[in-house]
């Protein structure tokens, strides 16, 4: 055979096997374009690092010519890389709902989360959730709690009495910084707005100045406030997204008490999350009869089943007197053999045992 025809040969075969990936590739961003549809309808992030470092693990084993397994791996790199452009493009009008006004902490949350979503301000946490509740919106962004200020309540009852799923729980750094308008000096303020969650956090500070608090329902509208009153003694704490965005004076960041001051946020969807072998990381609300023991039997029924309680938070049902409910996070696979075990064993103990979500981790954003 000649070297010419050697050549030909080889040159058919690259045609015929880029035919065939052509046809393989179509099918393949057809399969994405299923999986980005089902990441908006259950507010999931386009990247997750578990999975491709999974299929690249896969595809790296089905490679015995050891020369060219690198190749491969950074080919199988670029595929991934263009499904998730492709996922971008698809999920640019997702909505996303969270409470505030722009630069509130809980829409910096959500551009990190979603960073082609729209972002749909509502005025507090519960309208909210209805949003995402009543299809007005793909998913909410609420904060559940703060590692300084604590929990954040209305969004834990939001979730024992409402009907969305939580699917993912984020961990997002919160800097606060005190806001004024142009030209104004730190001495010249005498009183602080902003949320009773951010008062909280930077508490020591405002101590410090001996300045008056008040408190408004979000930190970025306590921002607007400032830049539309026009007084020169009144000063918000809020983000440095909201300075921009009005027109304010950052004039003192990190005021918060602890430099750790972090915010977990919460994505609320309609429709739960497909179980996991992944899974690690569970949500659930319940209720116990008014009766001595009856808690410890249910926390003793989670241990048993080796799961661990990250978190048991108790809040009033505000339907009879001194009448509770728990909020639980804990760690383990809850549609595991064992998990669905636990599950039938604390509804011998419990009432309304509801499993709000399930997730791989938390995330830090």
């Amino acid at each position: 055979m000649s070297e010419m025809t050697e050549l030909d040969e080889a040159r058919r075969t690259v045609t015929n096997v880029d035919e065939q990936m052509a046809e393989l590739f179509e099918k393949r961003m057809r399969a994405v374009k299923r999986i980005a549809e089902y990441k908006k309808n259950h507010g999931l992030q386009i990247f997750d690092a578990a999975r491709e470092q999974e299929v690249i693990d896969i595809g790296a084993k089905k490679i015995e010519d050891a020369e060219l397994k690198p190749y491969y791996v950074s080919y199988l790199q670029s595929v991934i890389d263009i499904s998730k452009s492709y996922q971008h493009r698809l999920l640019e009008g997702m909505r996303v709902a969270y409470s505030g006004v722009k630069g509130a902490f809980a829409e910096i949350a959500a551009k990190k989360i979603f960073p082609d979503s729209v972002t749909v301000a509502y005025p507090d946490f519960a309208s909210a959730y209805a949003a995402a509740s009543d299809g007005e919106c793909d998913c909410a962004v609420l904060p559940v709690e703060n590692s300084y200020n604590g929990d954040v309540g209305q969004v834990m009852d939001l979730a024992f009495f409402g009907s969305l799923y939580i699917n993912g729980i984020y961990d997002a750094d919160v800097v606060q910084n005190l806001l004024a308008l142009p030209g104004v000096t730190v001495d010249e303020i005498k009183e602080v707005i902003s949320h009773p969650q951010a008062l909280g956090q930077c508490a020591g500070f405002i101590r410090r100045h001996n300045w008056k608090q008040t408190k408004e329902v979000n930190t970025a509208i306590a921002a607007m406030t400032v830049a539309a009153g026009g007084r020169r003694d009144l000063a918000a704490i809020a983000s440095g997204e909201a300075a921009q965005e009005y027109g304010l004076v950052n004039l003192v960041s990190h005021i918060e008490d602890d430099r750790g001051n972090t915010t977990r946020f919460a994505v609320f969807s309609r429709s739960p999350k497909a179980p996991s072998p992944a899974d690690n990381r569970f949500v659930m609300t319940f209720t116990v009869n008014n009766e001595a023991g009856s808690l410890g039997r249910a926390v003793s029924v989670i241990g048993y089943n080796g799961f661990n309680l990250r978190a048991l938070k108790s809040r009033p049902t505000k339907e009879l007197s001194w009448d509770y409910y728990f909020y639980a996070e804990g760690e383990g696979n809850i549609n595991s053999k064992d998990g669905q075990q636990m599950l039938r064993e604390l509804a011998l103990c419990c009432n309304n045992v509801n499993v709000i979500g399930c997730f791989e981790k938390e995330n830090t954003i």
